[in-house]
């Protein structure tokens, strides 16, 4: 009977519709735009590197099975360039080496607007070329609002967001309409939440939240700076 019950279950694992490999396909999108000055790219670039490898998010990541993920930075409106394309995460070392090659990264443009309809409409593509997973979710992050080609909702009309759902990060400071733009353009899907931080010196901080609350599927914020998660 014992042995019985083993091959049942073994079989179960192995026939289609069995439990997905990825649980989450996650895109970061990075804010390069001209509003973001040299200091506060660093403090972007090193915020998302250690967010990773904070001890809350690397055991998010490891405990319930491996995730997908992808990076780029995004400014005007042909300005996204990949960071990191895809690559599974399920252990410590595997999200180590994305750290470290983000330390390493050097910034893809400087001088262009912010375009978040096309830097959307880049994450959705991308999206669409990642490994098959039980959840698609766009992490943007942005200082300032749309002002160059066309605006979020009509990303959201024209490219592949079905089952897609976009979660925001306003930097605070650069632009007092950037809560606003975010909370009632930019957010988007099923439970889709925004993060917010206080300029780019609270930005690791609010990653690390955002990360541990989209890698372990919470969803439930107050739209304002927080303190760190407990």
């Amino acid at each position: 009977m014992v042995r019985l019950f083993v091959s049942l279950t073994l079989c179960a694992a192995l026939l289609p519709g069995a439990a997905s490999a990825c649980r989450l396909a996650l895109v970061l999108a990075l804010d390069v735009s001209s509003s973001v000055d040299e200091t506060e790219y660093f403090l972007q670039r090193d915020g998302v590197a250690a967010a990773l490898v904070s001890e809350d998010v690397i055991r998010a990541i490891t405990q319930d099975g491996p995730i997908a993920l992808a990076i780029y930075e995004w400014s005007g409106r042909r300005q996204s360039s990949i960071v990191q394309d895809w690559v599974m995460l399920g252990t410590r070392t595997e999200i180590e080496a994305v750290a470290t090659r983000l330390y390493g990264a050097e910034r893809s443009y400087r001088r262009f607007p912010t375009a978040l309809g096309f830097a959307l409409g880049f994450g959705a593509e991308l999206l669409q070329r990642a490994p098959s997973c039980d959840r698609r979710v766009i992490d943007v992050s942005g200082d300032g609002v749309t002002n160059d080609g066309f605006g979020p909702f009509y990303a959201y009309k024209h490219f592949p967001f079905d089952g897609v759902t976009v979660n925001g990060l306003a930097v605070l400071g650069a632009d007092p309409a950037v809560m606003e733009h975010f909370e009632f353009e930019v957010l988007h899907g099923p439970g889709a939440f925004l993060e917010a931080a206080e300029g780019y010196e609270g930005y690791q901080n609010a990653m690390e939240r955002k990360l541990f609350r989209e890698i372990s599927d919470r969803i439930v914020s107050d739209l304002r700076p927080q303190k760190p998660y407990p």
